[in-house]
Parts: C-alpha cells; structure tokens; sequence
C-alpha cells in the first residue's frame, strides 16, 4: 500500500474505530455487543493457536532442557564428587582401625615376651634385593635397627632382618626357602628346624623321630646364642600335617604360619630381648571348643492304673 493522503486517513479512522469498540466492551461488561463476535473470532482461530501452541512448545521444551542441562551436570558431578570423597573416608577409617588393630595386637605379643620393639611400615615387597621373599621397612641404623635382629607382628613371627640403611631395612621372610628358624613344640618342647615352602606350608624337622606331635599343636621360636637373630618365644605356626614315623632319626611336620605374610602392614623389630625365655606366654589361648548340645531322651511309662481291654468270654 502506498503512503498516500487517503491511506493515513484510512488508518487513523480504524485506530478510532477500534478505541472506541474497546470502550464500548469494556463499559458493558458481559453485555458486550461485541461478545459474540468475539467468541465467534475464538471459534475460527482457537484451533490455529492450540496447532501453533502443540508445535512450539517441544521446542519450548527443549530450549529449556538444554538451558537447564547445564545446572543438571553441574548437580551430578557435585553429588559424584561427595560420593567419592564420602567412599575415601569410609575407606581411610576402615584402613586406620585396621592398623590399630594390628598395632594393639603387636603390642600385646611383644609385652607377654617382654621384647622391646621398634615399630616399623613395610614399605615396598619383592625380590629386588636377592632374595625371593622380602619386604621393606622404614626403619633403618638411625632408629637402632641392626643386622639379625627378629622381626615379628601381632600374629607371631615375620622375619628377620638382613642388610640396614641409615633409614630402611630388609627383612627376609620366615617362608623364604632360605629361611630357617629353631623351634619348640608347646608343652611337650621337642625341639625342631622350621624351613620356608614358599606359599606352601613351613616344613619342620623334629629332631626327635619319635616325638608325639598331632595336628592343632603350636610351635613357637627356640631362640637363638645370644638372641640373635632369633628371640625365644614368637608364635610361629601351627601343625596341620604329621608325616608318619618310618624309625628314621628326625620327623617332619608341617606348619601353616600364624603370620599371612602377603598383607604385612605394621611390625616390630626387636631391638631388646627378654631377660628370660617366655616359654609359651606369647601364644594366645587356644579357643575352647564348642560345647555339645546335650540330647534329652524322654521314656513314656504306661501307668499301672490304666485300664486293660476286656477279653472275651469262652463259648
């Protein structure tokens, strides 16, 4: 359309028509002249604007989603990150109680023996010092650790000591098949050489051949001149196999370790000995038995007041 004189008065009469349409609507209220019309206007374009309406708002919807998306990935790996912290407490308070465990049970072994011990951490495992079982501790010459000194936990012998540092030290393992240790039966002390298997077994030569040795007995160290390398009294292990007696001069025996010797953790270097053997008092008690539920038998008594059925009388 042009911008001519006639258009803009054309405009200007619609603008008034308009005005003054909507201020007759609004004056009459629901009496309006214009009601139907309007309701006819709703009629015809209702179903255009619910089409629209359908058509747009999925992507209303997806514009939201995507303007909130943001917000969403923010919460999640907020919550991840709470989840993996909360994991990694739970984790690290389970490790500390662990250790304390470990550390209580090794300090009761050591004052039942009466050893004096320099607590350590293993620190690295392997056979990167020559020999095929070893571990590393933090403790070396400036904390009194020296050569051939016994080594042990909460659970019973560990090793001892081979080459020092000024700050760590190796430690070979009592189930390192160079490993050998003199030992004593509990009770009876018959006397023996305990050798490492490796992960198997620790096989034990009595040095009597006709010793009484039955699976469940213990074993503890026999010591050695001088307390070196070995202590008396570190629980070593317990009997679970008894080769039979052949007559021969020795016995062997097989020992499972008290010590699980691929968790080592937290031990203790003995750098005093007793002042005299502690025999067995290192061993904890042997747990008691389970008692056997007893059986009760019930006896039924027919009661000599009951009355018998009659009998037939003879034809």
């Amino acid at each position: 359309m042009r911008d001519t004189r006639e258009s803009r008065l054309l405009l200007v009469l619609l603008i008034a028509i308009a005005f003054a349409l909507i201020t007759v609507d609004i004056r009459a209220g629901e009496e309006s002249p214009v009601d139907g019309a309007r309701q006819a206007a709703a009629a015809v374009f209702g179903p255009v604007e619910e089409g629209v309406a359908t058509a747009v708002d999925p992507v209303a919807n997806a514009i939201g989603a995507v303007r909130d998306s943001g917000e969403r990935h923010n919460r999640i790996a907020t919550l991840e990150r709470e989840n993996a912290a909360l994991k990694a407490k739970l984790g690290s308070e389970d490790q500390t109680r662990s250790r304390i465990h470990e550390l209580d049970e090794m300090l009761k072994r050591a004052g039942a023996g009466q050893y004096g011990i320099k607590g350590a951490e293993v620190i690295a495992i392997g056979a990167a010092q020559g020999f095929s079982w070893t571990v590393t501790i933090d403790a070396g010459s400036k904390d009194g650790i020296e050569r051939d000194m016994t080594v042990l936990n909460g659970d019973g012998l560990v090793g001892r000591v081979t080459t020092v540092g000024p700050d760590t030290s190796t430690v070979v393992l009592a189930n390192d098949p160079d490993f050998t240790v003199g030992t004593r039966l509990e009770k009876t002390g018959e006397l023996g050489f305990a050798t490492g298997q490796g992960d198997r077994a620790l096989s034990v030569q009595m040095l009597n051949g006709k010793a009484k040795v039955s699976p469940g007995d213990r074993l503890v160290t026999f010591g050695s001149r001088g307390n070196k390398p070995f202590v008396p009294g570190v629980p070593i292990g317990e009997v679970i196999k008894v080769d039979p007696s052949r007559g021969d001069l020795t016995r062997t025996v097989w020992v499972r370790p008290f010590v699980g010797f691929s968790r080592l953790d937290i031990v203790g270097v003995v750098v005093m000995p007793p002042r005299e053997d502690p025999r067995d008092a290192v061993l904890p008690p042997k747990p008691e038995a389970p008692k056997p539920t007893p059986t009760v038998t019930v006896t039924v008594t027919p009661s000599g007041s009951a009355s018998l059925p009659a009998q037939p009388a003879d034809d």
